[in-house]
Formats: C-alpha cells, structure tokens, sequence
C-alpha cells in the first residue's frame, strides 16, 4: 500500500464496494467489532470475484483465502456505511495478492493485505488461473 505518510484514499482503488453498518455489529464498547473488519473485507473480495458480469471463475474452480493481515488504524461506529477498497498487487499462476482499506466518512479506518488461492473444487487443490481469468482480472491491477 501507500506509505504511511501518504495518504490512502478511497479514490486511490480500482474497485470499490460497500457495507451496511447492523447494531449486532457492534460491542460492548460501542463500536464495530474488529472481528467485522475481514468480513468488510471478504464481503469486497467476493463482489468483486464472483461477479456474475464478470465471471473470474467457472463451475469447477473457487477461491480460497490463504493468508490475510490487517492493521486497525480507528474504530468504527454504528449506525452508518463503511466503503471498502481493493486493488491486485500480484497475479500468480493461482493465487491472487490483493490490498484492500475500509473507510468510514471517508476517513480510513483500516487497511490489509490478502492472498486468495484458486483451487479445484473436487480435488481441493491449487488451480491454475486460466489466461482469460488473468486478462480481466489485470483491469484491478494497481500500476506500479
């Protein structure tokens, strides 16, 4: 991602979604539960991933989730929208590197970083990207 002295906007992302903030989202503390924020994030990925306009996998493939870090920069608070953001920062042979941030009020609250694995879904196994899958997906590819 950005350096930490410059700053991450949502506009700095090639793909963008967003999540409905729920009461039962929260804690006792009165904010969002940090266990939330990979669901922010998973929900992001798998707009973007299983969209059926772009159809990034076929009926024998699925995408896993391998690693995953964040770091909790705010809390964020109920009620209200968070906005989530995802660039490709890597395509693999079957593994997709993504950096994502989640913004509240436009104020960035967190960020990560991810690798998802596409594997064969009778088998189980890492699955070669195919090249078509590879050429849409560079369209989310954060120029370097």
């Amino acid at each position: 991602m950005n350096s930490q002295k410059q700053k991450i906007l949502l506009s700095d992302f090639k793909f963008k979604s967003f999540d409905k903030l729920r009461y039962g989202d929260t804690d006792r503390q009165g904010h969002v539960n940090n266990v939330m924020f990979l669901r922010f994030y998973e929900t992001n990925r798998c707009e973007l991933l299983y969209s059926q306009e772009k159809k990034f996998h076929d009926s024998s493939g699925a995408f896993v989730i391998a690693q995953a870090s964040l770091d909790f920069l705010k809390e964020i608070f109920w009620p209200g929208n968070v906005e989530i953001g995802l660039n490709i920062t890597k395509i693999g042979r079957t593994s997709i590197t993504f950096e994502q941030a989640i913004f509240q009020d436009k104020v960035l609250v967190s960020k990560s970083t991810s690798v998802i694995v596409h594997i064969d879904t009778e088998t189980k196994r890492p699955k070669a990207l195919s090249e078509l899958q590879k050429k849409k997906l560079i369209d989310y590819k954060k120029s370097t």
